[in-house]
């Protein structure tokens, strides 16, 4: 039996196609690690009670080390299918995706 509060770390997991709408300059944390914070793009038609719905999204998603790098050489525009865990962003509200793994689609 799981304590109360206890966190399944698989639980916590996205896995979405979408656009790279835009792009920062690539950045590096004062430890050195290069980050590379971007916004996604997803549109999708979605079934939901027993109708058809189009969702339409924005969200604001961050690399790490040399996934940043890779997503900074990355063209705007690109479609991409992203994996990786939501957080709440050190300053402001609302979510941000870290992006763990992304291949191009």
């Amino acid at each position: 039996m799981r304590a109360l509060g206890a966190v399944d770390p698989l639980t916590n997991r996205l896995q979405l196609q979408a656009r790279l709408a835009e792009k920062a300059a690539l950045r590096y944390t004062p430890a050195g690690l290069a980050a590379q914070d971007v916004v996604l793009e997803h549109q999708s038609l979605q079934s939901e009670a027993g109708g058809e719905h189009l969702v339409a999204l924005r969200l604001k998603a961050v690399a790490f080390g040399p996934l940043a790098e890779r997503l900074a050489r990355t063209d705007l525009g690109s479609g991409l299918r992203c994996e990786g865990f939501l957080a709440s962003p050190r300053r402001g509200h609302g979510v941000v995706l870290h992006i763990q793994t992304f291949e191009p689609q």
